[in-house]
């Protein structure tokens, strides 16, 4: 009697996309491709996104696309922003998971190796691994961690995990640059918003909606700080920064299904509310005091910020 050899399956690891996007990342971007290259997991597509650089930034892109043939690159005409210039290489890419990977900072070799395997072990309504990082000066200087121990050894700020929809309106505590995100959640969203100045606080809110997030507590990347990022430029006169927030806020209203949920939205607006009054931004002020508002949490000093929103001065 013949008996048929036995035939394993072969499972092939997760396709991860990188999109790594620049905008005048010149002093930054070797660094940054080199980390990528470091990587200790090997089953990558790279889209290399230039938005437009005016400092040489593209000729290094070319350098690397040309020395990696594998890689894509687009090279935008015009600044469109960053929501609308990773959507232009998402919506061609084909990972599982997928990187947003700002070209100012550096990814850690084990960084897409461990959160793929995060991944892997998580349910299946898992949208987006996150976790710890190290924060850089422009010279490359460490600055401490993001999620860093206090007093009592315990991280500040607090990671959250599992359905995080309310935590995500109440308070600050995900670092952007170590999201590893799911297609499917992505998709699930339309992609980044790209009407929006920015894109992170928008991603959690929508999709800690229906998808939960999970802290892997490991230091995997390093984020550059320096005056020239997007955060560095919030509340500046002009700046579409603010505006953006009240929108992804506003949408926030919608999203939420509970009077808690309402409360927590009010702990970000008065906080919003309390910064554009700093920063003279009376027009959005109010704005963010009629929200507060229709949260039906707004308290007796907030209607006293609102009363200061209304006043002629700016």
């Amino acid at each position: 009697m013949q008996t048929r050899p036995l035939i394993h399956a072969v499972t092939h690891p997760p396709l991860v996309t990188v999109v790594a996007l620049c905008h005048n990342h010149a002093p930054f971007l070797r660094q940054a491709l080199d980390s990528i290259l470091a990587q200790t997991y090997t089953s990558m597509e790279v889209w290399l996104v230039d938005d437009a650089s005016t400092d040489g930034s593209r000729d290094v892109l070319r350098e690397y696309a040309a020395a990696q043939p594998h890689w894509q690159m687009l090279l935008l005409t015009e600044n469109v922003g960053n929501c609308r210039a990773f959507n232009a290489a998402f919506r061609q890419s084909r990972g599982e998971f997928v990187i947003d990977f700002a070209t100012d900072d550096v990814l850690l070799p084990q960084r897409i190796a461990q959160q793929v395997a995060a991944f892997q072990r998580a349910e299946g309504t898992v949208g987006m691994v996150y976790s710890n990082c190290e924060l850089i000066d422009e010279a490359g200087r460490s600055l401490g961690l993001h999620h860093r121990p206090d007093a009592a050894g315990q991280p500040v700020p607090r990671p959250a995990s599992g359905w995080v929809f309310e935590q995500v309106l109440r308070r600050y505590f995900i670092s952007t640059p170590t999201m590893l995100m799911r297609r499917a959640c992505l998709e699930s969203l339309g992609g980044y918003d790209e009407t929006l100045a920015y894109e992170d606080f928008d991603f959690w809110v929508r999709a800690s909606r229906d998808w939960q997030f999970l802290y892997f507590n490991e230091v995997t990347t390093r984020k550059r700080k320096h005056p020239r990022q997007m955060s560095a430029r919030a509340y500046r006169r002009l700046d579409p920064f603010l505006a953006s927030t009240i929108r992804v806020c506003d949408k926030a209203l919608d999203l939420c299904r509970t009077s808690t949920e309402r409360e927590a939205l009010a702990t970000r607006l008065r906080w919003e509310l309390k910064k554009a009054l700093q920063h003279r931004h009376m027009a959005q002020a109010r704005q963010l005091d009629a929200l507060l508002q229709l949260t039906g949490h707004q308290r007796l000093a907030d209607k006293v910020l609102g009363w200061v929103a209304r006043l002629p001065l700016g």
